[in-house]
């Protein structure tokens, strides 16, 4: 096992773990590249180094560094289904299918979905772990219900019900009533009628929402047919675009409605979404000099609310085919609908991957159950990302859009401090080791200056973390990931090791040593046993040790097992009698001549003096507080 430092190495795969989390898979790669090379958690490395080149859709790559991770001694078995999926993409459907057969005889599962395009390979990776779970949701009608939008522990959605009023205006295209904004409280058990339509400015005649708000909840910015102080615009088709609004919480109601100068008449803005920090605005449109049917765009909001020149966020987002429903995670990644790219049915959820300076560098298609084959749309999620709502219009619903929610299963790691069980200062450059529930070591690191380290891990397993340093005793936790809620992406393991500077001394001046074929304690012995004494009584009265006493090698094998054993007794009475209380000495044995210090084994003569170093009793430390 090798040495590193403590940033170059621990340091690197914080900063890959952190980059891959992130979706920002390029990155990750290199770094994970490094720590390869430095022969640094090498196993883990590689695994992720392989599921990077996996959802950078580059199966040549993902395929070489997976075949070495399924050569790993106990791999987890949904390796063998990544390899599998890799080797589909280099079209070797032969070896694809025998490792497919192998994860399957594990007892791994596969589902039955449209993944089984050579071109989608990576979609199959990238869910080989499911990740989002569908939950009930209470509000659906039997009409369109969309764009559910949660802010202070009220949520927002559109919908087409219109339930409870007496005169319903329908809207040509399928004679559906318009959509309206609803808002009630997440755990509300109330149906949501038209009394729970939001107050204020905001719904009209025409279609209203979807909508989000700032994190300070004064502004809100919605869709709405290009409709203001009771007129309608149309374009010179004839048609009724949609607009972006910004609304101000005043007096309790949304009021002040604004038109925004990214507007026109002439084609439509709509899907506002807001980045964690509300400044800038992101939104679907269909204006020109896009590259589909509609195109995703960015905007600035400056401090004064005035907005800048909007950008589209070019080809590696937006398609030939329709994009929208943006929404921005405080991680930073995009989320989007979309029928441009390849995917499970027409409308698609996918996610953005982005680099370290967050530019966007590919999509990623976030597969089932958030996708299915027909239409899937206005995704959002938490703020701590664990959980959140999509739309669809899948079979099994109520309606016709239906809202689903979903809890998501977030990374989780072990993190925590090496402190020294004295002073409690931190303990940089410790080492850090962790075993799975079988014993085999799956990482290792080092801690920084702070004494901290984190690792990711798999949930539903049993671990296993020591930590040690070269002054310290070591120590360790054992924990489990099982039955772990899913918001929690943290668990904590502390470790305080005792300080061996005084055991270096004990190893060092307290060997005691005995004439030849004796075992009687002599009197330089009993000054080091004194010592001793001192250092159990009245400096760590919670010290525990063990007594290993050998000898040299002349004599039979068997007497001088015998003989080591005499002087381990010897030594162990001598402590006990001068106030060594017994429970705190684990063990006193004999190790005869099997334990010998130097090359004096009989093969060759020896000086009396070199003998004399193999007739010891020393003094190993099982604790110290």
């Amino acid at each position: 096992m090798l040495t590193f430092t403590v940033f170059a190495q621990q340091g690197k795969q914080n900063k890959a773990d952190t980059l891959f989390n992130k979706f920002s898979f390029v990155k990750a790669a290199e770094v994970y590249k490094e720590l390869i090379a430095k022969d640094y958690n090498k196993d883990y490395a590689t695994r992720k180094l392989a599921d990077c080149y996996a959802l950078l859709r580059d199966p040549k790559n993902a395929s070489k560094y997976y075949k070495k991770v399924v050569e790993q001694d106990n791999v987890p078995v949904e390796y063998y289904y990544s390899y599998a999926q890799s080797l589909r993409g280099i079209k070797d459907y032969e070896e694809s299918e025998k490792w497919l057969e192998r994860y399957k005889d594990s007892g791994g599962v596969v589902n039955s979905n449209d993944f089984s395009k050579d071109s989608n390979f990576i979609t199959n990776v990238f869910n080989a772990k499911q990740q989002y779970f569908l939950d009930k949701f209470n509000f659906n009608s039997e009409y369109s219900d969309f764009g559910a939008y949660e802010h202070d522990g009220k949520i927002y959605f559109c919908s087409t019900r219109d339930a409870g009023v007496a005169i319903k205006r329908l809207y040509g295209w399928n004679e559906q009533p318009f959509l309206d904004v609803y808002v009630t409280e997440l755990d509300s058990e109330e149906e949501v009628d038209h009394t729970k339509k939001l107050q204020g400015d905001i719904n009209t005649v025409f279609h209203d929402g979807p909508v989000t708000i700032t994190k300070d909840g004064k502004y809100m910015y919605f869709s709405r047919n290009n409709f203001k102080d009771n007129v309608e615009n149309k374009d010179n088709k004839g048609l009724t675009n949609m607009k972006i609004y910004r609304a101000t919480f005043r007096d309790s109601i949304w009021t002040d409605v604004e038109d925004l100068a990214i507007n026109s008449d002439n084609y439509s803005t709509q899907h506002a979404a807001l980045n964690s920090d509300d400044t800038k605005l992101y939104f679907a449109s269909d204006r020109p000099g896009g590259m589909g049917g509609s195109d995703i765009y960015v905007v600035d909001i400056s401090a004064d609310g005035v907005l800048g020149e909007p950008k589209n966020l070019g080809d590696v987002v937006n398609t030939n085919g329709a994009e929208g429903f943006p929404f921005i995670n405080n991680e930073g990644t995009l989320f989007f609908s979309s029928d441009g790219h390849v995917g499970l049915g027409m409308l698609d959820v996918f996610a953005s991957i982005n680099d370290e300076n967050d530019n966007i560098i590919d999509v990623i298609n976030l597969g089932t159950p958030v996708n299915s084959s027909k239409d899937d749309f206005s995704f959002t999620m938490s703020a701590n990302g664990t959980a959140g709502y999509f739309a669809s219009n899948r079979s099994g619903g109520k309606g016709d859009d239906d809202i689903y929610a979903y809890n998501r299963i977030p990374p989780l790691k072990v993190e925590g401090v090496v402190s020294d069980a004295i002073n409690s200062n931190p303990i940089p450059n410790s080492t850090i080791k962790l075993y799975d529930e079988k014993g085999g070591q799956i990482a290792y690191m080092e801690t920084d200056e702070n004494g901290y380290y984190s690792i990711n891990i798999d949930r539903n397993q049993d671990y296993k973390i020591v930590g040690s340093h070269d002054k310290y005793i070591e120590d360790y936790r054992t924990f489990t990931s099982k039955n772990l809620k899913t918001e929690l992406t943290t668990i904590t393991a502390n470790l305080l090791l005792n300080p061996v500077e005084d055991v270096v001394t004990l190893a060092q001046l307290n060997t005691i040593y005995f004439d030849f074929d004796k075992y009687n304690i002599r009197p330089d012995a009993a000054q080091e046993l004194d010592k001793i004494v001192d250092l159990m009584v009245n400096q760590y009265p919670d010290m525990v040790i063990r007594i290993e006493s050998h000898t040299d090698s002349r004599g039979s094998l068997s007497y001088n097992d015998k003989l080591s054993i005499d002087r381990a007794n010897s030594t162990y009475e001598y402590l006990i009698s001068h106030g060594v209380a017994p429970e705190r000495i684990t063990a006193h044995e004999g190790f005869g001549e099997r334990r010998l210090t130097n090359g004096c084994d009989g093969s060759e003569d020896c000086e009396e003096q070199a003998h004399q170093l193999n007739r010891r009793t020393q003094f190993i430390v099982i604790k110290m507080e």
